[in-house]
């Protein structure tokens, strides 16, 4: 035993701990109404009725971390450790949202796996990985190590690697201890309990341990619940298949540029559609929910379109079509300009309808993520999660708005039942990922 002890090697790490065994001093709580409390050197978190999710947050964001924490929880109750999670007014009213390393007693069996709370679902599931599932240790502590890195999020249960994962939707924020709500039909008072939390934000490259799993790589590649739900990638990151010139029969031989996994239109002095041209799939949708990653550069223009017919305007200029706008708000002189006041700002349905000034755009070089549902001719356009302005194709309001635009010579503006969908060229440097679709039956 005294052998064993001598050749023990102690444990350099620089560790922080974030929980100091007798107060919730450096936490808050966000979300429901759950119990917390400090026991024994451990938080206890209990279940509570008619509450939404509850969660125990750190004062402190976290961007690069590795965090290590022993848990026991209830065998009726599901749980999670938020990292990298926000908390924004304008975001579904102020709701908890980001990474989840689940926890699961369920016979599911899912606790390491990877969810998107109230964003984009799961991202990693244990469906593939029964050493994992075995891993966990029903009514017994259990023991998490969770690395954020960059990009590249892994996890470990009971020293087994559970997930590995690389997605960069989002770069830092706060870390949870989550109490998830309850049925009418479950007991309250069901208890998960947490301690030993320390975190590392020193050099954690130096300490980042390697995993045995495959990554899975969210660059354009469509999530668990996005497959499911019926999703379809419209760009596949690496080739020009599905695409081509709106003014072509194949895709620019030049003007665009694809280089890891980012499709580009590059800068040609901003001048319309007079480089590569503007670029349309070859696919007509009818109904249809749209998803885009872009990223603007100082001073830049384009758009996405839809229910494009390449066509109308055969001449200069780009193709026809309703245009979500994308630009520079503050160094493009268009965020002045438009037949309806601010109607040619960034997510504005281009000269036509005004995005609301609220809406959260990040700053030029981050990507943001467009989003645009059409449904029954009853459209909406979103950006980051949050919808900016809404509209009835068709309708009478509809036709007034075109008829005081510049669109108004173009006969029955907007109105094809089926369309492609485009990406403009307006001779500026922007960028696109994660380019998805979802046809509606």
């Amino acid at each position: 035993m005294a052998f064993g002890c001598a050749n023990t090697p102690k444990d350099t790490t620089p560790w922080v701990n974030l929980f100091d065994g007798k107060t919730l001093n450096g936490w808050h709580q966000k979300g429901g109404e759950a119990k917390y409390e400090v026991k024994d050197g451990a938080i206890v978190g209990s279940t509570v009725h008619d509450t939404p999710n509850s969660f125990l947050t750190t004062d402190k964001m976290y961007g690069d971390f590795i965090l290590e924490l022993d848990y026991k929880v209830d065998s009726t109750m599901n749980s999670g450790i938020q990292i990298r999670s926000n908390s924004f007014l304008y975001y579904k009213d102020g709701r908890v949202h980001g990474y989840q390393v689940e926890i699961d007693p369920s016979e599911r069996a899912w606790s390491g796996g990877i969810y998107d709370e109230a964003r984009r679902g799961w991202l990693s599931t244990m469906d593939n990985n029964p050493e994992a599932q075995k891993a966990f240790k029903q009514n017994d502590w259990n023991h998490y190590r969770i690395e954020a890195i960059g990009d590249t999020i892994k996890t470990w249960i009971n020293n087994v690697p559970a997930s590995h994962l690389i997605d960069d939707k989002t770069a830092t924020g706060f870390i949870c201890l989550q109490v998830h709500s309850i049925k009418p039909d479950k007991k309250a008072g069901t208890e998960i309990i947490w301690k030993n939390i320390k975190i590392l934000t020193d050099s954690v490259s130096k300490y980042s341990k390697k995993s045995s799993l495959t990554p899975i790589n969210t660059k354009n590649n469509l999530t668990v619940d996005e497959a499911k739900n019926g999703w379809k990638l419209l760009w596949d990151g690496k080739t020009t298949n599905g695409w081509r010139g709106a003014k072509l029969d194949a895709f620019p031989a030049e003007g665009w540029k694809i280089e890891d996994g980012v499709l580009s239109v590059l800068s040609s002095g901003g001048a319309e559609s007079r480089a590569g041209g503007d670029i349309v799939t070859n696919e007509l949708f009818g109904d249809f929910e749209l998803s885009v990653d872009f990223k603007l550069t100082p001073g830049a223009n384009s758009g996405i379109k839809y229910y494009v017919d390449t066509e109308i305007n055969k001449g200069d200029g780009s193709s026809i079509g309703l245009e979500y706008q994308i630009l520079d708000d503050d160094l493009h002189p268009d965020a002045k300009l438009g037949n309806h006041e601010g109607s040619r700002t960034v997510s504005s349905l281009y000269d036509l309808i005004k995005a609301d000034v609220n809406k959260p755009i990040n700053p030029v070089g981050e990507w943001n993520t467009a989003y645009i549902i059409s449904k029954n001719n009853h459209v909406e356009h979103w950006l980051n999660g949050v919808k900016v302005l809404e509209y009835e194709r068709k309708s009478d309001d509809y036709r007034k708005l075109v008829s005081e635009s510049k669109y108004v010579k173009w006969p029955n503006f907007g109105e094809l039942d089926k369309g492609q969908i485009l990406l403009q060229d307006h001779g500026d440097l922007v960028s696109f990922k994660n380019i998805k679709i979802r046809p509606i039956k």
